[in-house]
């Protein structure tokens, strides 16, 4: 797709402003932060679709999260071009924190050291964040690539909610494609939640709308998401029980609404729901059922009938629970 083309198929899905804005003379500067861990294979490609944007970033940064392997050998090529931030190891949200310490820009856009941006992306990013300056979180669509291979977009598996953006992020992390974030809001939150192994971006995407901040997507699939399908089953399970955890938290969070708690309290028993059934199909499907396990995931507190059954199936009769649960879903 040529540029001329990109530019005339480019949208952008917002909210309305709350009040009359006024675009930018010039667009707001953006660093992008890519955090890597054992990323030597992978972290040359990423940086170089970093470098090589169409609107060029005024800082590059790579977080090095305590690496064993060459990541400095992958990097050296990229010399002043970048700059490159070593810290012990800490996980994906304490990573973000570094480079979100060491960006100077009004923007922090993320990518992961085992995805791309597409040539325009920047670009693209930096005229919405002009055109609509009360936006703080400024995201492009996203192909998904699974195992080398385009598997559709981002925006199908998680539809970008341009309305209601304080029920809808209770739903789904809508924002997805790791987006560029107003450094000022972001550390007004405080950051990404170290505490949080997975599901620390939904986390914090969470926080900072439940703060007042707005969202907006450019609907070109401008980030390539890379996954690989034997990780996928593996990841899901944890993934879904802190998604509960998660929406807990929020219910704790001054700038929640007292209206909008019983959504939050709902949101938690489908989640927690569905983490139930997903570990159970898991246990039974691999396998290593573990009766003991099972009889935890029955007593539950806080999850619907049909996956309080599944689980007591699963302990007592685990031929008919496998008949009657099917496979892990094992989706994106």
């Amino acid at each position: 797709m040529s540029g001329g083309e990109a530019r005339r198929s480019e949208g952008l899905l917002a909210p309305p402003p709350v009040a009359p804005v006024e675009p930018l003379r010039a667009p707001p500067s953006v660093a992008v932060v890519i955090t890597a861990y054992e990323a030597a294979d992978t972290v040359g490609v990423a940086v170089r679709s970093a470098l090589e944007q169409e609107h060029a970033a005024d800082q590059v940064i790579v977080v090095d999260d305590g690496s064993t392997d060459d990541l400095g050998g992958a990097l050296r090529e990229f010399g002043e071009a970048i700059d490159l931030v070593r810290k012990p190891n800490g996980g994906g949200a304490s990573a973000r924190n570094r480079g979100l310490e060491a960006a100077e820009t009004e923007f922090m856009a993320i990518l992961d050291a085992d995805d791309a941006y597409h040539p325009r992306r920047l670009a693209a990013i930096a005229e919405a964040a002009r055109l609509r300056p009360d936006l703080d979180i400024v995201t492009t669509d996203a192909r998904l690539i699974v195992d080398d291979e385009p598997k559709g977009r981002l925006s199908t598996v998680a539809p970008f909610a341009a309305e209601n953006q304080r029920a809808a992020i209770v739903e789904s992390s809508f924002v997805g494609g790791w987006p560029a974030l107003r450094r000022e809001r972001l550390r007004a939150i405080g950051g990404f939640d170290e505490k949080m192994r997975i599901a620390y971006d939904w986390d914090c995407w969470l926080r900072l709308i439940i703060a007042g901040s707005a969202a907006g997507m450019v609907t070109e699939p401008y980030y390539d998401y890379v996954l690989r399908s034997d990780s996928l089953s593996a990841n899901r399970v944890a993934s879904l029980w802190e998604r509960p955890r998660l929406l807990e938290k929020a219910l704790a969070d001054p700038n929640l609404r007292e209206e909008e708690r019983p959504r939050v309290t709902r949101a938690i028993r489908r989640r927690r729901s569905e983490a139930v059934r997903e570990e159970t199909r898991a246990l039974l499907a691999d396998g290593s059922r573990s009766r003991e396990r099972l009889l935890q995931l029955l007593s539950t507190r806080n999850v619907d009938v049909n996956a309080r059954a599944l689980a007591a199936l699963g302990a007592v009769a685990p031929t008919a629970a496998r008949r009657v649960s099917g496979p892990p879903s094992g989706r994106v």
